[in-house]
């Protein structure tokens, strides 16, 4: 399957499989803040830009993944950490372990607050309404949690695999995206991720469920310069 969408994830994302999602005008699109934090232009030209700053809150911080433009006058366009584009290139075998269970806007508060402490800033309020989201309770706590998150024509992102610090070493983000990968794969669609380079461990387990690095992504975030939100 050809990889070329995957170099500008979130524009192919929001022009596809969530366009029904996109907030959109001309060659710039975002995610409602309440869903993902994320934004994209289809160019990195001086219309795009101005845009996709056009269609930011105030207040609101955007990320942009892979291509990103000039800033426009005002805007402070500001470079993260870059993620590595990792493509799962065969299916994994089931691994088991506890239930799964599939979350829903009942389960909201406690995906905030898994996420919150284990990778803050990117899963919001709405962030089920992009896709399916599995968890694992130990009673009424949720244990870990991963889900489906940017979709693109054949493509599907695995995103938010967070275990609770009392919980690692149980095999339990294997699980999780184990079945996802699976049926992702019986759904015709093969499962992406991003993960930042130095998180070894996270891509080791992604390693042993099949998945091979493709490339390496650029990062930034933009906001309105007046804006005391970073």
């Amino acid at each position: 399957m050809a990889t070329a969408a995957l170099d500008n994830p979130v524009w192919n994302s929001l022009t596809t499989q969530h366009a029904s999602l996109a907030i959109s005008a001309g060659g710039a699109a975002k995610y409602p803040a309440a869903v993902a934090p994320f934004g994209a232009i289809a160019e990195a030209s001086r219309s795009s830009a101005l845009q996709l700053a056009n269609l930011i809150g105030a207040g609101e911080l955007v990320y942009l993944v892979g291509v990103a433009p000039e800033a426009p006058p005002g805007w402070l366009l500001e470079p993260k950490k870059p993620c590595l584009q990792m493509v799962c290139a065969e299916i994994p075998d089931e691994v088991a372990g506890p239930p799964l269970l599939t979350m829903d806007e009942r389960h909201c508060d406690d995906m905030l607050e898994l996420t919150a402490l284990v990778f803050p800033g990117f899963f919001r309020a709405r962030t089920l309404d992009m896709g399916r989201y599995l968890g694992v309770y130990d009673g009424a706590r949720l244990a870990a949690m991963a889900g489906e998150r940017m979709r693109l024509d054949g493509w599907q992102e695995i995103s938010a695999v967070c275990t609770h610090p009392d919980y690692t070493g149980r095999g339990y983000a294997q699980r999780l995206m184990a079945r996802l990968c699976r049926d992702c794969r019986a759904r015709g669609m093969t499962p992406f991720l991003h993960v930042y380079p130095d998180n070894e461990r996270a891509i080791a387990v992604y390693r042993r469920l099949g998945f091979v690095d493709r490339t390496t992504l650029p990062l930034w975030s933009l906001r309105h310069a007046a804006d005391d939100t970073r």
